[in-house]
């Protein structure tokens, strides 16, 4: 079985799995405490928060451990938000945050904040301009990852972080995705990660808050953590997180430099073997290990499931493995097509030749879900010169394989009218023209659903 999921979790390093064996005998007192185990107990914690912060290019005293990084995600964004009260109440995010920074944001707005979502490139980067067109006299604080987890693509965090500073306004990195490669350059001022995403333990998470910053915690006191982090300490879990985020960047640059390579040769060979397949994310500022494709006229839940009867775990933005199926918002901010989409990450070690296997069985793959989907015949009919496509009802990708079988019935300049009230249709009707050449008029009302008006272009 080849995992290619690490963008989810990685595998346990096994410097961790060592290093957390061994502080479960040594770092099970109250590092509180002023007795013999005790006193071993705060060794531990002071030698694991120096190493972090020495990954991370932080003071030790600005960096405390949390219960996970989505938690360390929610006290960043409340309590930074909260320092500067004063300044205003305004929150600048992008639109393709994480769900932990973008349902703190929910939560802020629900509460009388305002919110300002920057929207994104094709590639899934922002802008440096984009971010400060939002900024405003009453900004507290602004947020953007490091590196978005669903497509790979590296954010320009150093040219935000200036612009912000400029306008002296904190900026939040969520910095999960890409602490384990290397620092995040730039002069932010708040930064968060989760230690899962490296090859540590899950339950650990990093809150740095850099001197300075006006930072007010949420919630009852507690004198642990700075106060920032409630809660026992999990030493052995700190311990090992701090001895894998070394190992891993001690590893580092040559094996950024192997996976890159491999995912190269993903991108280069997916398109060729796989017909009607598109390629998302930045081509070269981008993580090592991540690359995303989707492909049309395809169940996304059931391209997984049959990759995962052929010995690949790989993850999905579709909107067909969702049981809201709603597309992801990562894939609808950058306006892709979000069909039978597939984001392939791999873990530091994969071999090159499980890579070629999984690319010599993806195509057999995705022709078998074509086949096993048997897309029915559409119900079409002709009013007013437009050709009607009925595809109510009918789940993702039914309403553009519909949309695909009757594009030759209309004479070139004619148009057609995708009747869906699937939310997915919204997003990969207009992907589908752009991937086809054909142009995209708009959506319209209608009684049920929505209306995806198509002009045949060749």
């Amino acid at each position: 079985m080849s995992y290619f999921d690490a963008a989810s979790a990685a595998p346990l390093h096994p410097v961790a799995r060592q290093a957390l064996q061994a502080s479960l005998d040594e770092g099970w007192a109250d590092p509180a405490r002023l007795y013999r185990e005790g006193r071993r107990a705060r060794l531990l914690l002071d030698a694991a928060r120096e190493a972090t912060a020495e990954a991370v290019g932080c003071r030790p005293d600005e960096l405390v451990f949390t219960s996970s990084g989505t938690r360390a995600v929610h006290s960043g964004i409340a309590g930074a938000l909260a320092g500067r009260r004063r300044v205003g109440r305004h929150l600048i995010v992008s639109a393709v945050e994480h769900s932990s920074v973008l349902h703190s944001a929910e939560v802020f707005e629900a509460d009388g904040g305002s919110v300002s979502e920057v929207p994104v490139l094709r590639t899934g980067a922002v802008t440096a301009e984009s971010y400060e067109n939002a900024l405003r006299a009453d900004t507290a604080l602004a947020c953007l990852q490091s590196a978005n987890h669903e497509v790979g693509t590296e954010q320009p965090v150093a040219s935000v972080a200036e612009v912000c500073r400029r306008a002296g306004v904190p900026l939040l990195v969520d910095a999960a995705q890409s602490l384990g490669w290397g620092r995040v350059e730039g002069d932010w001022s708040l930064l968060t990660a989760s230690a899962h995403k490296w090859g540590g333990p899950s339950g650990v998470g990093l809150l740095v808050v850099r001197k300075g910053v006006r930072f007010a915690p949420q919630g009852p006191v507690d004198e642990r953590e700075s106060g920032r982090a409630a809660g026992f300490e999990n030493l052995p879990a700190v311990v090992a997180a701090a001895a894998s985020l070394r190992a891993v960047r001690a590893e580092a640059a040559l094996e950024a430099a192997r996976l890159r390579e491999l995912t190269e040769r993903i991108r280069a060979r997916v398109p060729r073997s796989v017909p009607d397949v598109e390629v998302v994310g930045d081509a070269d500022r981008r993580l090592p290990g991540i690359v995303t494709f989707s492909c049309l006229y395809v169940d996304g839940e059931t391209l997984l499931h049959e990759l995962d009867r052929a010995g690949f775990s790989v993850s999905s933005g579709s909107s067909c493995t969702s049981s809201t199926l709603t597309p992801s918002h990562v894939l609808k901010a950058m306006g892709v097509l979000s069909e039978g989409n597939v984001r392939v990450s791999l873990p530091s070690g994969t071999p090159a030749e499980e890579v070629d296997r999984f690319l010599d069985v993806l195509p057999g793959a995705v022709a078998a879900v074509r086949e096993q989907l048997g897309a029915p015949a559409p119900e079409t009919v002709v009013r007013d010169d437009v050709l009607v496509v009925d595809a109510l009802g009918k789940r993702c990708p039914i309403p553009v394989i519909e949309l695909a079988k009757v594009i030759g019935d209309v004479p070139v300049g004619g148009r057609i009218r995708v009747l869906s009230d699937d939310e997915a249709a919204r997003l990969d009707i207009p992907a589908w023209c752009q991937m086809r050449a054909q142009e995209y008029v708009g959506e319209e009302p209608a009684d049920q659903g929505s209306a995806y008006v198509v002009r045949r272009l060749s």
